[in-house]
């Protein structure tokens, strides 16, 4: 309403003096200094507002800062935003963006493959050659697949491999972490080395990692027993548990040692106590697989034989495949990846969007792609700051506003339904369904309600996602909560009483 100054009629006056007490925020005008207008917040929107700043008043969040942006699905239109554009530690909320960008650039059919290759040749039972188990970033490769590569080996009457067996890793760079992961957090699950050629103990997928499983001996004063899935030289224990009388305490610690694959096991547990289990990450997990593959061959009566060995090297351009495995599709591995927080996940897929986007499987190409995206569906990548995949990294930097913006912005895409499906849906018991979210906001209206994202890291706590109001209106929202101290379930409780608010909401 630019140059609107005069022949302003009377009733039209009128009706801005009546909306005066119910405008929003600071201004008390619907007209900005220039005479442009701006929005008029409704009662109700304006009712929202004091249900959330109440909320925001809690005495947890002072000394905090904390961004919430909540949006209209239908519109993309602000409902409420406090702090919005501040730029804030999104934890794993940094999923939601990794995860947009690969269905965007790889697709939701996409699917990862791994080959057993060779540049010899099948004489009798004998393959004279080497042998190549080529990966190329598949994070759901199994002890199992690996079998299976061994009985198709055995299939082809192969009973000795004259030659060495060796491991490619080359389908991305060799650079295992992202590079602001504490060192501290580098022997766990959560921190787990990335190499194309990777293995996952079960079906979580957490891949470049092992499973320690401690149990009691069947005496006190004795060794705890101690079991790995899978079987692997690759690691070695160093058990300096006790199994203890039953009245005892349980303490059991599982780590393993920086820099190296010593795993020490320390602590006691009672003759009667229940079993201790840890997944550990493998330093270079490259020759993790490699050593598990030469098990199964060895398993399934296939030898190397003569002065052959393993070794790590580069796949031949002429070499034949043997046999060969494709993952699941992108949907079906969203699942654990988004329902479970699987931060592996996430830092293959950018430096598998590099890889097939420019040639290049490193983090600096694969968030350069995710960079694209982002801009390309609307957000702002100029007051966003990306460091990893996985949200690790406590230089990520990225305001509520611009979360709940992408939220918004990737309804329209044909791949949206895969990855709503792949959020965590609140109170949901059943753990690939609800998630992080299963133990959260298990009554009605939020049960079953509330699908988002979780993110936790030292002093930040996230959600981000979508629900539905009492009335039927699809509302997104975005809860960042950085730099507070205490109590982590003190800042969860208040995002999931923000969440309730809207669910509970009338428009």
């Amino acid at each position: 309403m630019k140059g609107y100054v005069k022949h302003i009629s009377i009733f039209f006056l009128i009706a801005v003096v009546v909306l005066l007490p119910f405008t929003n925020g600071e201004k008390t005008s619907p007209f900005t200094a220039s005479g442009e207008t701006t929005q008029v917040a409704s009662a109700e929107s304006i009712h929202l507002d004091d249900k959330i700043n109440k909320i925001l008043q809690n005495e947890h969040l002072e000394g905090t800062t904390t961004g919430v942006s909540i949006r209209s699905a239908e519109t993309g239109e602000i409902l409420f935003e406090s702090f919005g554009d501040t730029r804030l530690h999104p934890a794993s909320n940094m999923k939601l963006l990794t995860g947009a960008s690969a269905l965007e650039t790889l697709g939701p059919d996409y699917t990862f493959t791994t080959e057993v290759l060779t540049n010899g040749s099948i004489k009798g039972k004998t393959l004279h050659g080497n042998v190549y188990l080529k990966g190329k970033g598949d994070p759901t490769l199994m002890k199992e697949d690996l079998d299976q590569f061994a009985q198709d080996l055995k299939a082809k009457g192969i009973k000795n491999i004259k030659g060495n067996l060796i491991a490619d890793d080359s389908w991305y760079d060799d650079v295992r972490l992202s590079q602001d992961l504490n060192w501290s957090d580098e022997p766990f699950y959560t921190g787990a080395q990335v190499s194309a050629l990777t293995l996952s103990p079960n079906e979580d997928y957490d891949a470049g990692t092992v499973i320690v499983a401690v149990t009691p001996a069947t005496k006190a004063g004795e060794k705890a027993q101690v079991k790995l899935t899978p079987e692997t030289d690759y690691v070695k224990i160093i058990n300096k548990a006790k199994t203890v009388e039953a009245d005892k305490e349980k303490d059991i610690s599982i780590e393993r040692e920086h820099g190296s694959n010593n795993i020490v096991i320390e602590g006691t547990i009672p003759v009667d106590g229940s079993r201790s289990r840890s997944w550990v990450s493998i330093w270079e997990p490259t020759g993790y697989a490699l050593d598990v593959f030469k098990k199964s061959l060895e398993e399934n009566g296939i030898k190397l034989v003569g002065n052959a060995g393993t070794e790590m090297g580069v796949t031949p351009k002429d070499a034949t495949v043997l046999t060969l495995r494709k993952s699941m599709p992108l949907r079906d591995l969203f699942i654990p990846f988004m329902k479970l927080s699987n931060n592996g996940h996430a830092e293959i897929l950018v430096k598998e969007m590099g890889r097939i986007k420019y040639d290049e499987g490193s983090w600096d190409k694969g968030l350069e792609v995710v960079e694209e995206v982002l801009s390309n569906i609307g957000l702002n990548s100029e007051t966003l700051r990306l460091r990893d995949g996985s949200g690790m990294s406590h230089k990520n930097m990225i305001p509520a506003n611009e979360l709940s913006q992408l939220l918004y912005a990737v309804q329209d895409k044909s791949w949206f339904p895969d990855l709503k499906n792949a959020l965590p849906v609140a109170g949901m018991s059943e753990r690939f369904v609800g998630g992080t979210l299963r133990y959260r906001m298990t009554e009605e209206p939020t049960k079953g309600n509330v699908k988002a994202k979780t993110g936790s890291l030292t002093g930040v706590s996230t959600l981000s996602g979508y629900v539905t109001s009492k009335d039927g209106k699809e509302l997104i929202f975005s809860i960042m909560v950085n730099n507070y101290l205490g109590s982590s379930s003190a800042i969860t409780n208040i995002e999931d009483e923000i969440a309730t608010v809207l669910a509970k909401h009338e428009f």
